[in-house]
C-alpha cells in the first residue's frame, strides 16, 4: 500500500534467532499484543504499518521524530544544509557509528541503500523516486540529494522507512528481502535502539535494547511482540495478565467493554488514519466517473459507522483527513449520506434501472484491518443495494494476493487504509490521482491537468497559495472520485494499570523506547 509521513540514532543489530512462541518474559520485558502481521522485512519493500514500527524502532533515518512528538530532530545525519533553489539538500553524517558486524556508517552507505531502493522499485519507492533525481557522496560524512523539484516537505521523506541505510553487506543489492530465512545465516543488521533477538514471524518478536546506541537509553531491556490470530484471543491475555498491552485490533464491543471497565489504561490515538474506497478508474465498469457517484452517493457514513465501529470512528468527507489544513467537506456538501435518490437517479443516466441492475465487485481483506472488515463489506453491500438498481458481489482475499490483485487489475472497487508516510494533504491527493502513485495503488487514475497541480503542490512554498491549491483539488476529487471517502479512524491501545510511557503521536510512528513498567 502506498503512504503513510515521518528518532534518534545507534549501532543495532538484527540478529535473528528461531525461539519458540510465548516464551517467559522477565519482569524488565514488555510484553505487546498486536492482531498485525509482519510484511518484507526490508525499508525497500515494507509498506504497511506494522512493519514500518518495527523499522522505526530498529533502524533509523537521517532525521526522526522524538517518541510521541510531530518535530523532527536529527537522527544519523547531525545537519543539513539546502541550496537556494530548494533543489538540492546536503546531509552531514554523524560520525564513528558501526553497524554491528563492524561495517562503517558513512555517505557510501546511505548512497548505496538509496540507489537500491530506486533500483528495485518496491511498493514505497515512490517516496524516493518521485522526488530524488540522484544521490551523491560529497565526502566520507557528507551526502547530497538532488531533486527532481524542490519540495518543501522534503526533510518529513528523510524520516521514513524507504530513505533508511542498510548494511551493503547484509542486503542483497539485487533483491528485496523477504523473510530472513532468505540471508543464509546472515543477520539483518540496523541502526536503531534496538536489535532483534527472536523472530518468529506471526508469533513472536523480541526485540533487546542494543547495546551500541548513542542515543538515549530504551527505559526496557526488552520488547516482547505477542502475534494473535484476532482480537477475541488478544482480548482474553490482556484480562489475563499475559500482555502488558494490546494495539491494534480489537473489535469494537472490546474497546467499549474495556473502557467501561476501569481496569486498563485506555490511550486513544487522535490520528490522521482513514478508510476509503479505491476504484479501478482505467476498465470498465468504473472507468465511467458517472458510475463512481453513484456508489459514492449510496454510502451512509454515520449509519455504517454506527452499525460496525460503534460510532467509535468519524466521518470522513475528503481523503485530506479532519484537523489538517486545507481540509474541506466536500462530499458532504455534493453527496451527503446516503442518498439514494441521487444514486438512482446517476444510475438511470447510464441505462440502469430496478430490472436491469448495475453489479458491483466489491472487495474486501478479512484480517489486515481487523476482525470488522468483514461487517464493514457487509453494510456497504446492504447500502448500495438499497438503492434498488444495484447487486453487490463481495470478494474477499488476504493481504499478500489482495496486493497482487490490485497490481493486476482484478478488483474493480475495493477497501483500503492509510497511515501517513509524512504529514502533509500531498500524500492524501497525489499518492491516490496523480499517475504515478495511483498506479501503486491499483487504481489508474491519470490526468495531466491533476499532475500539473499535485507537482504545483509540491513545489509551492506559500502556505496560501497551497491551502488554495489543496482546496480545489478536494473540489475537483468529489466529481472524479478515483477514491471515495469513508471514515476517519481512532487508534486505542489498552494497558496495564502499571505501564508507563506509551506515547502515539499524530505522525503515527510508535517507539518503544519509552515504554517501562512501575515497580
Amino acid at each position: 500500500m502506498k503512504r503513510l509521513k515521518f528518532a534518534v540514532l545507534v549501532c543495532v543489530a538484527l540478529a535473528l534467532v528461531f525461539l519458540p512462541a510465548g516464551g517467559f518474559a522477565a519482569k524488565d520485558t514488555i510484553v505487546y499484543g498486536t492482531t498485525e502481521k509482519i510484511t518484507d522485512m526490508d525499508p525497500a519493500s515494507a509498506y504497511d504499518f506494522h512493519t514500518w514500527e518495527l523499522f522505526y524502532n530498529v533502524y533509523q533515518g537521517l532525521l526522526s521524530y522524538p517518541a510521541g512528538e510531530t518535530y523532527l530532530v536529527p537522527g544519523l545525519a547531525e545537519s543539513y544544509a539546502i541550496s537556494p533553489d530548494g533543489k538540492e539538500y546536503i546531509f552531514t553524517l554523524r560520525k564513528g557509528l558501526k553497524f554491528t558486524d563492524g561495517t562503517p556508517f558513512d555517505a557510501d552507505v546511505v548512497k548505496w541503500s538509496i540507489e537500491r531502493v530506486m533500483a528495485l522499485k518496491g511498493d514505497p519507492a515512490w517516496l524516493v523516486t518521485d522526488f530524488v533525481e540522484k544521490v551523491e557522496k560529497v565526502d566520507k560524512y557528507k551526502v547530497k540529494f538532488i531533486l527532481k523539484n524542490p519540495v518543501a516537505y522534503f526533510p518529513s521523506l528523510v524520516a521514513s522507512p524507504p530513505y533508511y541505510p542498510v548494511n551493503p553487506k547484509v542486503y542483497p543489492k539485487d533483491k528485496i528481502v523477504r523473510d530472513p530465512s532468505e540471508l543464509k545465516g546472515k543477520k539483518l543488521v540496523g541502526l536503531g535502539p534496538y536489535r532483534a533477538a527472536t523472530f518468529k514471524r506471526d508469533q513472536e518478536v523480541v526485540l533487546e535494547v542494543n547495546p551500541g546506541f548513542y542515543g538515549e537509553k530504551p527505559k526496557n531491556d526488552k520488547i516482547m511482540i505477542r502475534y494473535f490470530a484476532d482480537a477475541t484471543t488478544m482480548r482474553l491475555a490482556l484480562e489475563k495478565g499475559e500482555i502488558d498491552f494490546a494495539f491494534k485490533t480489537l473489535n469494537p464491543s472490546d474497546i467499549k467493554d474495556l473502557e467501561q471497565s476501569g481496569k486498563y489504561q485506555t490511550i486513544k490515538g487522535q490520528g490522521p488514519y482513514i478508510r476509503y474506497l479505491c476504484f479501478l478508474c482505467d476498465s470498465p465498469p468504473f472507468n465511467n466517473k458517472v458510475l463512481r457517484q453513484a456508489v459514492t452517493a449510496a454510502i451512509d457514513r454515520p449509519a455504517l459507522l454506527d452499525k460496525v465501529f460503534l460510532g467509535q470512528n468519524a466521518p470522513l468527507y475528503s481523503m485530506v483527513p479532519r484537523g489538517m489544513w486545507s481540509h474541506t467537506d466536500g462530499f458532504k456538501t455534493v453527496y451527503g449520506d446516503g442518498n439514494i435518490e441521487k444514486a438512482r437517479q446517476l444510475l438511470s443516466s447510464q441505462g440502469f434501472s430496478e430490472t436491469k441492475k448495475f453489479n458491483v465487485q466489491l472487495w474486501y481483506t478479512p484480517t489486515h484491518y481487523g476482525d470488522t472488515e468483514v461487517d464493514l463489506a457487509a453494510v456497504l453491500k446492504e447500502q448500495l443495494e438499497k438503492t434498488g438498481m444495484m447487486t453487490v458481489d463481495v470478494k474477499s482475499a488476504e493481504w499478500a494476493t489482495y496486493k497482487d490483485n490490485w497490481k493486476n487489475k482484478v478488483m474493480p472497487t475495493y477497501m483500503l487504509g492509510w497511515y501517513p508516510d509524512y504529514i502533509d494533504p500531498d500524500n492524501y491527493t497525489a499518492a491516490f490521482a496523480g499517475t504515478e502513485g495511483s498506479r501503486g495503488m491499483g487504481i489508474y487514475f491519470s490526468d495531466p491537468l491533476w499532475d500539473k497541480k499535485f507537482a504545483e503542490g509540491q513545489t509551492e512554498t506559500d502556505m496560501k497559495k497551497r491551502t488554495a491549491l489543496y482546496e480545489e483539488i478536494q473540489q475537483m476529487w468529489t466529481d472524479e472520485i478515483p477514491t471515495a471517502p469513508v471514515f476517519q479512524g481512532s487508534l486505542y491501545i489498552f494497558a496495564q494499570k502499571n505501564v508507563r510511557g506509551i506515547l502515539l503521536s499524530p505522525t503515527l510512528q510508535f517507539n518503544y523506547g519509552p515504554i517501562n513498567k512501575e515497580k
